[in-house]
C-alpha cells in the first residue's frame, strides 16, 4: 500500500467524519491535537505508535510497560518518529491520572485488554484496544458497559474493517455478486518455533513481573514466556484463534451477517512433539447459525503451500465463489469461470488509525466498534471452550451463552488477582 500523506489523511478524515455518531470529541474541540499514552511497547505497541505518528496532530505523553527493555524500545520508536519525548512509566495508571492524555493505546497482552479499557474509560480516555478485545467471554459485557457509561470512543484493532479492499469485498457480497453467501472458510497458516519454557530463579532485572501479570493471578516466572509465548497459555492468551484467527472470523461474520452462533464445534490437537504450549497447534473451528456456516482452520507449525498465502478466506454463495486474501480477491461464477480479479490489497492499518483519530476529534463512527469486537472475540472463546471441554456447544444466538452445559460455562469467566478485576477498575 502506498504511504498516506497529509492530504490523503485530511480527505479520509473528512469522509469518515461524514458518518457521525454520538461519540464525543476532544474536551477542547478547537484543538486538533490528540495526546496518547501507549500501554505495551514491545512489538505491536511500537508498531502502532509509529503508524499513528504518520498523521498530523498526534503526540505521545507516556509510554507504559512493566518491562524496562520494552519501555526503552517504545520511547526510542516515538523519538525516532518525531513523536516528542514522552515519559516512560511502568504502571499505565499513572498516565490515566494525567488530564492532558486524550486516549490510551492498549497493546498489552490479552489478559490486560478488559481491565485497561475499563480503567481508561472510567478516567475519561478514549481507547484503541488490540484484538482480541477480551480474554474471556464474560469480559465483553463489562467493557461495553464501561464504554457506554463514559461515552468514550473505543476502537478494536481488527484493522481490516478499515481496508478499502476488504470494504469493497463486503460491498460486493452485499450486492449479491455471488448470490446469497451461505458458507465462509478461513485460515491462518504459520510455521512457528516450538515452545520451550525453563524454570528460573526469578524474572530478569527490569521486569516487574507482578505488574505484567496484572489481572491474572500470580504464576511463577518461566524463562521463554516473554515477550511473545504467553499467547499459547490459557492464563494469559487465547491461542492462535484469538491471536490471528479473530481477524478472519471477524471478516467472515461481517460478510455473512452472523452476529452470534447457535452451534459451535472445535476439533483441535497438539500435533508437533516436544512443544510445551497449552493451546492447540492444529485447529478447525465450525460455527453454525440460521443456515449459514463459518469455518476457521489454524496451523501453527506449517507454512502455506497450496493456498495463496498464510491468511485467506473463501466465500461460497448460491451463484459463485469469492476468494480473498490480503493481496487481493477473485470472483468466480457458478460455472467456476473467473469473472473478476483485483490484485490491489492492503490490511487497513493506516486507514484504521485515521478512522480512530476522526472518531476522537469529531465523533465519527469507528469501523471496528467494541460490540463487534466482543462478538468476534466471543467466537474465539467459544471454540476454545468447546476444545477444552471435548464437545459440541449449543449456544444462544441472542446472547452467545452456552446452553445446558455447566462444565463449559465454568470457562466463561476466570479468577482475577484481588483488586485487578475489570469491574473493580471502573
Amino acid at each position: 500500500m502506498n504511504p498516506i500523506d497529509r492530504r490523503t489523511f485530511l480527505h479520509a478524515a473528512a469522509a469518515s467524519g461524514a458518518l457521525t455518531s454520538a461519540a464525543p470529541s476532544l474536551a477542547n474541540p478547537a484543538s486538533s491535537d490528540v495526546t496518547f499514552a501507549l500501554m505495551g511497547a514491545n512489538s505491536r505497541g511500537s508498531q502502532l505508535a509509529k503508524r499513528f505518528l504518520k498523521f498530523p496532530g498526534v503526540r505521545f505523553a507516556y509510554v507504559c510497560d512493566p518491562d524496562e527493555r520494552a519501555l526503552a524500545k517504545g520511547l526510542k520508536t516515538i523519538a525516532d518518529n518525531d513523536g516528542g519525548r514522552p515519559r516512560g512509566v511502568k504502571d499505565f495508571r499513572t498516565a490515566l491520572d494525567d488530564p492532558h492524555v486524550d486516549a490510551l493505546i492498549c497493546a498489552a497482552p490479552n489478559h490486560w485488554h478488559a481491565a485497561a479499557t475499563v480503567a481508561a474509560c472510567a478516567a475519561g480516555k478514549h481507547v484503541y484496544v488490540e484484538k482480541p478485545c477480551t480474554h474471556t467471554a464474560w469480559e465483553g459485557q463489562v467493557m461495553q458497559d464501561a464504554a457506554e457509561r463514559s461515552g468514550r470512543v473505543v476502537q478494536v484493532g481488527t484493522q481490516r474493517r478499515s481496508s478499502p479492499m476488504y470494504q469493497e469485498v463486503m460491498q460486493k457480497a452485499r450486492e449479491g455478486v455471488i448470490g446469497e453467501v451461505l458458507y465462509a472458510k478461513s485460515w491462518y497458516l504459520r510455521d512457528r518455533p516450538p515452545i520451550k519454557l525453563q524454570a528460573a530463579d526469578g524474572p530478569p532485572a527490569g521486569l516487574d513481573y507482578r505488574l505484567w501479570q496484572g489481572p491474572a493471578p500470580d504464576r511463577n516466572y518461566q524463562a521463554g514466556l516473554l515477550p511473545y509465548n504467553w499467547h499459547w497459555f490459557w492464563h494469559w492468551g487465547n491461542g492462535e484463534i484469538g491471536n490471528n484467527g479473530v481477524h478472519m472470523i471477524d471478516l467472515c461474520r461481517w460478510v455473512l451477517g452472523m452476529d452470534l452462533p447457535e452451534r459451535v464445534s472445535c476439533d483441535a490437537s497438539q500435533l508437533r512433539p516436544g512443544d510445551q504450549r497449552q493451546t492447540p497447534d492444529s485447529t478447525v473451528a465450525v460455527y453454525d447459525q440460521g443456515g449459514k456456516r463459518i469455518v476457521w482452520e489454524g496451523l501453527s507449525w506449517s507454512s502455506p503451500h497450496q493456498t495463496a498465502g498464510g491468511v485467506g478466506m473463501e466465500f461460497r454463495g448460491t451463484q459463485g465463489t469469492l476468494i480473498v486474501g490480503d493481496n487481493g480477491y477473485e470472483v468466480y461464477n457458478a460455472g467456476r469461470e473467473l469473472v473478476e480479479r483485483q490484485q490491489r490489497g492492503g490490511v487497513g492499518d493506516d486507514e484504521h488509525c485515521i478512522n480512530f483519530l476522526s472518531a476522537v476529534r469529531s465523533g465519527a463512527a469507528v469501523n471496528a466498534p467494541l460490540d463487534e469486537g466482543c462478538r468476534s472475540a466471543l467466537f474465539c472463546h467459544l471454540a476454545n471452550i468447546a476444545y477444552r471441554t471435548g464437545g459440541v456447544l449449543a449456544t444462544d444466538p441472542q446472547s452467545g451463552r452456552i446452553n445446558d452445559n455447566p462444565a463449559a460455562m465454568r470457562l466463561w469467566d476466570r479468577e482475577y488477582q484481588p483488586g485487578w478485576a475489570p469491574q473493580e477498575l471502573g
